[in-house]
């Protein structure tokens, strides 16, 4: 049996979007791994330029890349920046992971997004999903992106034998997100609203779409360890999902992180916005089997979040 353990102790790991929220739980999670960490800012190196993407991993030569660098948002954000989204992703995603065939990385984790799975796929959702139906009108720019990046770790792995491996992770919340309400996903948008409400004394909470919709939710440090533990424990060409296994409506998220933020307000809900992708939930069976599970519930990584949003943006 061909043995796929990769520790990190000693290598040099470069987090690619270290600023990021997922990148900067990242480098958390990776002090206790006895590695060196890797960043740079965009004055070091714009990865949409080729050029500065070799300049920068050929002086820093790293031994594993994890590729959480790309262009995020919400609904409306894809919506409205279609072209954005797509060019951005596809030429982050190309030039690193080409770079890190030329320079001779060990291994690389790309990260994609559970957006790439078509819009009405059965659900739980299981990988071999991946290109079965069409995908949901107002992300399909990013998922198209993502969907590109797969292949191409694919791709490497065959023509070249690099071990570049691919991880599908749920909707995530957590330290470091985007709260602007016009380019934030669900949590963020939600926790500003109700946070605006509290202040004022008075209001309402307008929730997009009907409430209906069911979003599985991950705390964004349990994300990072679990893109540890693959690092370290698997390679092979098919990409893992990265979920908990539960989800929630919206309705019910909001009324959550209404009772988190401590505001008693009602929610108004707005049908004239979209709903996106009826139901979004991973099946996550292959990674639980190798033996990890997330560690946070819903409510104490709300709590932690807004905690973060009060000391940092509010």
């Amino acid at each position: 049996m061909t043995d796929t353990r990769f520790p990190l102790t000693g290598k040099r790991v470069w987090v690619a979007g270290h600023r990021g929220m997922v990148g900067s739980a990242l480098v958390r999670r990776l002090q206790s791994e006895g590695c060196t960490i890797l960043v740079a800012d965009r004055a070091q190196a714009d990865l949409r330029r080729q050029d500065e993407v070799e300049r920068w991993m050929g002086s820093h030569e790293p031994d594993a890349v994890f590729v959480a660098a790309a262009t995020v948002g919400g609904i409306v954000a894809n919506d409205s920046r279609p072209a954005d989204f797509i060019y951005d992703n596809l030429v982050i995603e190309t030039n690193v992971i080409e770079t890190a065939r030329r320079v001779g990385v060990e291994k690389l984790l790309f990260l994609g997004s559970s957006c790439i799975y078509p819009r009405l796929a059965d659900q739980p959702m299981r990988e071999d999903a991946l290109l079965t139906g069409p995908l949901e009108p107002t992300n399909q720019w990013y998922a198209v992106a993502k969907i590109a990046g797969i292949m191409l770790c694919r791709a490497y792995r065959r023509q070249y034998s690099c071990d570049f491996i691919s991880a599908m992770p749920t909707n995530l919340y957590g330290p470091a997100d985007n709260f602007d309400l016009e380019s934030s996903h669900v949590v963020p948008a939600l926790m500003a609203k109700a946070h605006a409400v509290k202040q004022q004394g008075h209001g309402e909470i307008v929730v997009w779409g009907t409430g209906k919709p069911l979003r599985e939710l991950m705390y964004v440090d349990d994300l990072a360890d679990a893109l540890v533990f693959l690092m370290k424990n698997y390679s092979d060409e098919e990409h893992v999902n990265i979920g908990v296994g539960e989800d929630i409506s919206i309705r019910s998220l909001a009324e959550t992180i209404a009772r988190v933020v401590g505001v008693e307000s009602r929610l108004r809900f707005d049908p004239a916005r979209p709903d996106g992708t009826p139901r979004k939930l991973l099946d996550s069976g292959k990674l639980h089997a190798m033996g990890w599970r997330p560690r946070t519930v819903l409510e104490d990584g709300l709590r932690a979040t807004y905690r973060w949003y009060l000391d940092n943006v509010a």
